[in-house]
Formats: C-alpha cells, structure tokens, sequence
C-alpha cells in the first residue's frame, strides 16, 4: 500500500514524495525486479517502493557470506516481511576470490561483483530481467567506490539514482512508510573494519562480528571494531563516548575481546568515523586519508578524526 504522503515542493524542486513516485512508475513498467537486499535503508525504500509498483513481481534477494554479520541477515529477513515482499537467500563466499582477499583498494569492486552475479542467477531462475539496487543520488560524490564500478559494469539499474532521490529524500520516503529501518545507521560489511593491505581471513571476520555483538549488547548503537592484525580499536559515536569509559563495560570489553583472540584491546579517543583503515567499503564508507594502509602505526596522526 503507498502511503499517504505530502506531495507539496519548494519552488522548483520536486519533493521526496514525488520522487518516490517516479520511482514507482518507472518500477512499474518492468515485467518484475529483483532488490539487491541488505535491509538498510537505502534498499528497504526500493523493495517497498517495488512492491507498490509490481506486487509479487518484485522479489527482495540477500547474498549471505562470511563478511554478512548474522544479525544483519535476521534483520534483513523481518524488514522484508514488514515490508511484504518475497524474499530469498542466497549463498556465496568472497573469500573464494583471491583479489578480495588481497583488500586492496577495489576489495569493494569484487566483492559487489560476485554479489551482483548471485543476484542475476536468481533473477533468471525467476525470468526476471532486472535487477536493481539502493545506489542513491548521494552516492557518487562521495569519494573513492569501486563498488559503484561494478554496479555500472553489470548494468544494475539504481532507481533511486536515476530519479535523483537522495539520502535526506531516502530517509523521508522511509517514514512516509514508517519502515522501522529510517534511522538505521549504515552498517557496512564486516570486511570495511580490517585495514586496507592486510588479508581477509574467515578468521578476522568472525572475531570481528563476535566482538561487535559484545557492544550491542552493551546498547551502542553508532560503532566499529577495527581488527589490526590482533590489535582491537573500538570506535563509538561521540554521544557514547562516555557510556564506552564506563569502567564495567571497559572490563567487559577487554575480557570478552581477548577471549576472541585479540591481543589487545583499545578505545579510539576521536570517536567512531567511518572507513577510517580502508579507502572505502560496501556501503560507501569512506577515509580522507588516502589509500595508505593504517597496520603498521594503528595511533598515526594521519587517520581521520572524525571532525
């Protein structure tokens, strides 16, 4: 059901509303969609919007790997069926393809690659022709994605790109839906947390995932647990800063992290910024400080602060 939402504009600008519109309409004039799913915003806005627009044509798919966090899968699996649409799970491993493993600055681009293919496999097991993504209109100017190369390179069609519908318009469309993922903070796969030059290993994802979990349950919201080569730099929001001083929880974090296989555990003062060890990462985090990795001196001067 499309919700009901104010379509009035400033003078010369369309709103969110009827940006989300045209979005429908151009949905709607394909014979179905397959959503490239993660259960962020960005496209949980696009799988309500296709489904609005194609009904039981529209179909939410998540490709599962070791750089998925569990609890984003969970996640994933209750927006779609708040949001009402067929949803599949597919398996791959990036870990399979040494170029990702390497973690240079196209990690990204390879990862998106095989992603993206799973995504056709399942669209043309459903005679489906296209498949689209949660590439907004925000999106491109932020910096180093070799991700989005791959995106164009499979001519993956981005419907909020296309119409212009940018991240504050995403956010609103989300309310006027009243998806409970609005306000969800990005969550970037779990491969963005180890520096750019050091190897991927099932190893580090796992004792990254385990030790983020720990700080949910905690209640952060807003943070990062950076894997450097057995070193554990902890980054939360400036808001929480105080929370993560609190002598219990530092305990907390230092026993149950060592228990994972750190060597040592760490709070970064400057506070979480994203893609601060890498030059970006699947949901288009980000550092300023160019493509140099951050393994050797972890307390560089050189690493974003996060101002």
């Amino acid at each position: 059901m499309q919700p009901d939402v104010d379509s009035s504009t400033d003078e010369g600008t369309r709103s969110a509303a009827q940006k989300a519109e045209a979005v429908r309409t151009s949905l709607g004039e394909r014979d179905g969609v397959v959503v490239a799913f993660s259960g962020g915003v960005d496209s949980s806005v696009v799988a309500a919007l296709a489904r609005d627009a194609l009904g039981d044509r529209a179909v939410a798919c998540t490709a599962r790997s070791e750089t998925l966090p569990e609890s984003e899968l969970d996640e994933a699996r209750r927006v779609a069926e708040e949001i009402g649409i067929r949803h599949e799970v597919v398996e791959f491993s990036e870990l399979d393809n040494p170029d990702f493993v390497a973690n240079d600055g196209d990690r990204c681009y390879h990862c998106r690659t095989m992603r993206l293919g799973r995504m056709y496999e399942t669209a043309r097991e459903l005679d489906i022709d296209t498949v689209c993504d949660g590439t907004n209109a925000s999106d491109p100017g932020e910096g180093h994605r070799p991700g989005l190369r791959a995106v164009e390179e499979l001519e993956v069609f981005s419907p909020l790109l296309a119409h212009d519908v940018t991240k504050d318009d995403v956010r609103a469309i989300a309310d006027d839906y009243d998806l409970s993922v609005a306000d969800k903070p990005s969550m970037a796969c779990l491969s963005s947390r180890i520096p750019t030059g050091l190897e991927v290993t099932e190893e580090r994802l796992t004792r990254v995932e385990k030790a983020e979990r720990v700080l949910r349950t905690w209640g952060f919201s807003q943070f990062r647990v950076r894997d450097h080569d057995g070193l554990a730099r902890i980054e939360v929001s400036r808001d929480e800063l105080e929370a993560a001083l609190d002598i219990d929880f530092v305990e907390a974090a230092r026993d149950h992290l060592t228990d994972l296989g750190f060597d040592h555990v760490t709070l970064d003062m400057h506070g979480y910024k994203t893609g601060s060890v890498s030059p970006e990462d699947d949901e288009g985090e980000r550092t300023e400080s160019g493509d140099e990795p951050l393994v050797e001196d972890v307390f560089s001067t050189e690493y974003p602060t996060g101002e």
